[in-house]
């Protein structure tokens, strides 16, 4: 099997508009079962919209204008990116979060091209394996994966072929403790990981005060003025995600160390002092429901 560690770079806009965002790069590097980087791709794309770089975006990826100016269409570009990828066999596609492969797919779309094989290919979250792996929470970024693996960082971040080799690198790193039953196939979200966390940590506070999770009051004490639920589909999946965080058995709570004077002997008969369960025992704290709405943001590209 062929591993194919993929990443894009996208333009950006510094004002709301209902324009897209587009992919201005890619970047993607084979790997063969060995792990080893037996090819490598790279290419700019012409974007329709926001084709002029902001200063933000210049200053991030370090993108010159000339070579976006320059550059190929989306259409020719793909379809160059989906010969090289022919070249394997039933490939893996490897991305670090999951905004990498949907901006292809919306790309695909927007340009009115066949999206099939983007839906059925199979691909593998490395920045989810990852935090399972290392017991993490909270998202982090390829450089400070890189660190955490005791591995040097090497290329400019926010380039798409750098970022892909630095993400093969943390593949390769972590392989042999990747649960790779987590591999998946692209699914349209209407809704973003700030969401999907605000819920799952209102359920999850709701049940530390010992109340029963409802949707509607979910709607109406959380999501109300945080989240727009106008869009059918999307309000339908944060409802199907509720209920699935609402059918998930909850983690009994982990008991604090005794206090250290219940360790202690009692004074003069050298017997330890008795302390009842409810004392030994506290409930973990939990954030406030304001607290919780925060989040952590949305997935990275």
């Amino acid at each position: 099997m062929d591993y194919i560690v993929l990443d894009i770079e996208f333009n950006g806009r510094k004002f709301a508009s209902d324009l897209p965002m587009e992919v201005i790069e890619i970047g993607a590097v084979r790997l063969n079962a060995s792990l080893e980087i037996v090819d490598e791709f790279t290419a700019f794309i012409k974007p329709v919209y926001f084709a002029k770089l902001n200063s933000f975006i210049q200053k991030k990826t370090g993108i010159p204008q000339e070579s976006i100016d320059t550059a190929e269409r989306f259409p020719r570009v793909i379809g160059a990116f989906l010969q090289w990828l022919a070249r394997s066999e039933s490939p893996l596609l490897v991305t670090w979060g999951g905004e990498d492969l949907k901006r292809i797919v919306l790309d695909t779309r927007m340009h009115k091209l066949d999206d099939a094989y983007w839906l059925g290919v199979d691909y593998y979250d490395l920045l989810k394996g990852f935090l399972r792996y290392r017991g993490l929470t909270n998202d982090v970024s390829v450089e400070a994966a890189l660190l955490d693996l005791g591995l040097s960082s090497e290329g400019s971040a926010h380039r798409a072929l750098d970022d892909a080799r630095m993400t093969a690198d943390i593949f390769r790193k972590s392989f042999t403790e990747l649960d790779f039953s987590y591999k998946q196939k692209y699914k349209d979200l209407h809704t973003n990981a700030k969401e999907r966390r605000l819920v799952k940590n209102a359920v999850r506070l709701l049940r530390s005060q010992k109340k029963e999770p409802t949707w509607e009051a979910l709607v109406e004490h959380v999501l109300k003025d945080k989240v727009k639920l106008d869009n059918p589909k999307k309000a339908a999946e944060l409802q199907a995600y509720f209920e699935a965080e609402v059918a998930k058995k909850p983690k009994p709570a982990a008991p604090k160390p005794r206090p250290e004077a219940a360790r202690k002997p009692a004074d003069g008969d050298g017997d330890a002092a008795t302390v009842s369960p409810a004392d030994a025992m506290q409930d973990k704290a939990e954030p406030s429901v304001s607290e919780s709405a925060g989040g952590s943001g949305e997935e990275q590209a």
